[in-house]
């Protein structure tokens, strides 16, 4: 009996406390509830409520001047925006002056190079035509029959360089065997009329194209002229006529006179 009377008053006890908790809680429900334009006091964490008062910070920029919580202090957002536009107009105008300056100092560079080259013109001999004449070492008849007919010698030959920049020479390499009879009978030729341009050249009739090559480069290497010319041993040269003609075309820039083809210069049949 002790015992039902004790379970008897335990059930009671538990119903009286469930009666009271649904209360209080049925009270609490709907006191937040009861006005939506009340404001309730709630406790958030002091990173919460820093990280809410940044958003509605960044949500008035249209209305307030923006600034940015950094560290606890406030940046002025559009402030460094304009300072930082402001670095890049200054290092915008800072390159282009030096693209100005680099462009100045290739100007100069070049002019530079351009002073040198007419100072090494310079110690070349000025010459208005350099006439070439291109021989063999079997050839001494026609190089005599040469200088007895259109071309000067001696005395004259060396004026005629000076005063009018008339220049001739007759142009042939070497033979196979360097310093051999041949070679020292033009050395006793060259000697005798001093009218020879010797080129670094093994001469030779499949050859003659490279030392014609040979003989522009190195003319141009000693002579500044107008013109450089190529003949043979075997023609005759009106002198006078030649330089009447060059002198009508000397006011053209790179001109040619000659027989110019195309194509393969040899052909089988």
């Amino acid at each position: 009996m002790k015992a039902k009377a004790a379970s008897g008053k335990t059930l009671l006890a538990l119903c009286i406390a469930c009666f009271l908790a649904g209360s209080f809680f049925s009270t609490w429900t709907h006191t937040f509830h009861q006005d939506n334009n009340q404001q309730i006091p709630i406790n958030f964490p002091n990173h919460v409520t820093k990280l809410a008062d940044e958003v509605t910070s960044d949500c008035d920029h249209h209305d307030n001047k923006p600034l940015k919580s950094v560290g606890g202090k406030s940046v002025d957002v559009m402030g460094e925006v304009k300072r930082t536009h402001q670095a890049i107009q200054s290092l915008d105008k800072t390159i282009s002056a030096l693209e100005m300056e680099l462009a100045v100092a290739r100007t100069s560079h070049n002019d530079g190079q351009t002073s040198l080259g007419i100072a090494s013109n310079h110690s070349l001999q000025r010459a208005f035509v350099v006439v070439g004449i291109n021989t063999a070492f079997s050839s001494k008849k026609r190089r005599d029959s040469v200088r007895s007919s259109w071309m000067p010698t001696g005395e004259e030959l060396r004026r005629m360089e000076k005063e009018k920049g008339i220049v001739i020479r007759f142009v042939i390499g070497h033979s196979a065997t360097p310093g051999g009879v041949l070679d020292k009978a033009i050395d006793a030729e060259d000697a005798e009329h001093q009218d020879f341009l010797r080129l670094n050249h093994v001469e030779g009739y499949h050859q003659l194209s490279t030392k014609t090559r040979l003989y522009f480069s190195t003319a141009i290497s000693i002579w500044d002229a107008d013109f450089y010319v190529k003949v043979d041993d075997d023609v005759h040269v009106n002198l006078g006529m030649l330089v009447n003609t060059l002198a009508n075309h000397k006011s053209k820039p790179r001109i040619y006179i000659g027989c110019m083809k195309s194509g393969p210069v040899l052909s089988q049949k």
